[in-house]
């Protein structure tokens, strides 16, 4: 039987070797992930300016496409309901959440972002006296709500990028703090938007037929909609004529998008 003698210092070139040739795989990759990512995060801020830029002309457009957005939310009465219905018709839409909402039902969230919905930013909570403070409260109510959100859907540094301000920036109410923190928004790379349609449900106690006709009154002879609903049943239950406005909506030639769909 021969015997194998393997000297100490082949033992060792052997292992110094394999350590060379290790760091240079691991330097390779390491080289070509930070390429990537260092791609990925310029096209993504290229994207976000151009999807801010698509936010704020979107009610200009003459396509026929509907943007279906829920204010205030989420709530265990209605939001439920809405999602069911959305998932039934196979429709995309956003979520202008509030933070303390969000806070007390991540659920709900949870599954509306799983689905496929857009969740945009509505304050953390929906005080006017509260968000036009000063500059410093209108920015934390923003932020604060995006880390709510961020912790419902398991996804760290989440960034919402629309906002819509409580009651909208077009009512009367704080005109002047509005035009003042606006300007704000593109601080933190947001944007704003209103709407150009609305069944009118959270204004006034409306039969279902009314709420559907206010939908048909405002979006008659309009192009692009972005659509003003609720998801909390305070004064409506818009679930109940949800299906009948989207089914309008398709007959009217509309087909739905959400926010995602200008990125």
């Amino acid at each position: 039987m021969k015997l194998v003698v393997i000297k100490k210092k082949s033992v060792f070139r052997f292992f110094i070797s394999l350590f060379c040739i290790s760091i240079s795989i691991l330097n390779f990759f390491v080289f070509n992930l930070f390429s990537i990512r260092s791609n990925t995060l310029s096209t993504s801020a290229i994207d976000e300016n151009t999807f801010q830029n698509r936010i704020a002309s979107l009610i200009n457009q003459k396509e026929k496409i509907a943007y279906l957005t829920f204010d205030d939310g989420p709530t265990l009465k209605s939001t439920p309901k809405i999602l069911d219905i959305l998932s039934e018709e196979n429709v995309k839409a956003t979520f202008f959440v509030v933070g303390k909402h969000v806070k007390e039902h991540p659920e709900l969230v949870k599954r509306a972002y799983d689905e496929g919905h857009y969740i945009a930013n509505h304050s953390y909570s929906h005080n006017n006296d509260k968000l036009y403070t000063n500059s410093d409260s209108f920015i934390n109510e923003i932020l604060s709500t995006d880390v709510e959100i961020g912790k419902a859907i398991g996804m760290e540094n989440y960034h919402s990028y629309v906002f819509r301000f409580p009651n909208g920036y077009m009512a009367p109410s704080y005109k002047n703090k509005k035009q003042e923190y606006v300007k704000l928004l593109s601080n933190i790379d947001y944007t704003y938007i209103d709407w150009n349609a609305l069944n009118k449900d959270s204004e006034k106690k409306y039969s279902n037929s009314k709420l559907l006709k206010n939908l048909k009154d405002s979006s008659k002879n309009k192009g692009t909609l972005v659509i003003l609903m609720h998801d909390t049943s305070d004064v409506n239950e818009t679930h109940l004529v949800l299906k009948g406005s989207i089914h309008y909506l398709k007959d009217q030639g509309y087909i739905f998008q959400n926010f995602y769909d200008l990125k």
